[in-house]
């Protein structure tokens, strides 16, 4: 398993070095997207509007659906990606397994990953005058909301799977990650996917809380419990598909 590690992992810095333009354009465009968003609404609070910590938590939120945008896409992009190249088969035939093979893909990507959020949030810093508390105890509940995170990628990339072309799916859904982003992590919304992490790393970057542990552990117990639900998912529809041969040609 490390061996495939070290594959991916490579595979993913020579894609930063090969297409830098792709980092650049989506460190930009993310950062003037939010940044318009900023713009017109304080045009609509009316001059010498103040937004407080409300700026702060929102960023947060942003830059949580920005990480987590890569690992809710990004697997089901490569299999539609696959089949459209028609090498899906041949990624199923490794002696590795297919589930294996995209977790330790996903995990190859975080580095790249992280980079574009770090830019994103000195970009966006320094264009809204927000601060963020950044303390290493925050990567931990990042973390638990990349599970999540992994979790629905995995729900999602089994309909990729069965059914090819979900791009429209996808894009309409990517909208409810920032519903659950920017959900409290209290009472009922702790069930929720995301939340609970999320809202822990809200408090610790937009308001310099210490961190919580037994928040964080109901973070991690929400991130597993999505994820095994995704890769449960998942491996019905690996089976379904074999079954129905839905993985040679296009």
């Amino acid at each position: 398993m490390l061996d495939l590690f070290l594959v991916e992992f490579w595979r993913s810095l020579l894609y930063l070095r090969r297409y830098p333009l792709e980092l650049l354009g989506a460190v930009v465009t993310l950062s003037l997207l939010f940044y318009l968003l900023f713009l017109g609404a304080r045009f609509l609070a009316g001059p010498g509007a103040e937004f407080g910590g409300r700026l702060e938590a929102v960023l947060v939120g942003y830059l949580l659906w920005t990480f987590t945008l890569s690992a809710y896409n990004g697997l089901s992009f490569g299999l539609m990606e696959e089949a459209q190249t028609g090498t899906l088969e041949q990624v199923f035939l490794t002696p590795h397994g297919p589930i294996p093979l995209f977790l330790v893909r996903n995990l190859a990507g975080l580095l790249s990953q992280g980079l574009l959020v770090f830019l994103i949030a000195l970009v966006l810093m320094a264009l809204t005058g927000a601060r963020l508390s950044f303390a290493p105890g925050v990567l931990l509940p990042f973390l638990a909301v990349l599970l999540g995170g992994y979790g629905l990628g995995f729900a999602m990339g089994s309909l990729a799977l069965l059914y090819k072309r979900i791009g429209q799916l996808l894009g309409l859904s990517q909208f409810l990650l920032l519903f659950l982003l920017q959900a409290p992590g209290k009472g009922a919304f702790l069930l929720l996917p995301l939340a609970p992490g999320a809202a822990l790393a809200r408090e610790m970057l937009a308001q310099g809380s210490p961190l919580d542990p037994m928040a964080l552990g109901l973070a991690f117990l929400n991130g597993f419990l999505y994820l095994g639900l995704g890769l449960f998912l998942f491996g019905r529809a690996v089976r379904r598909a074999k079954a129905r041969g839905l993985l040679y040609g296009y």
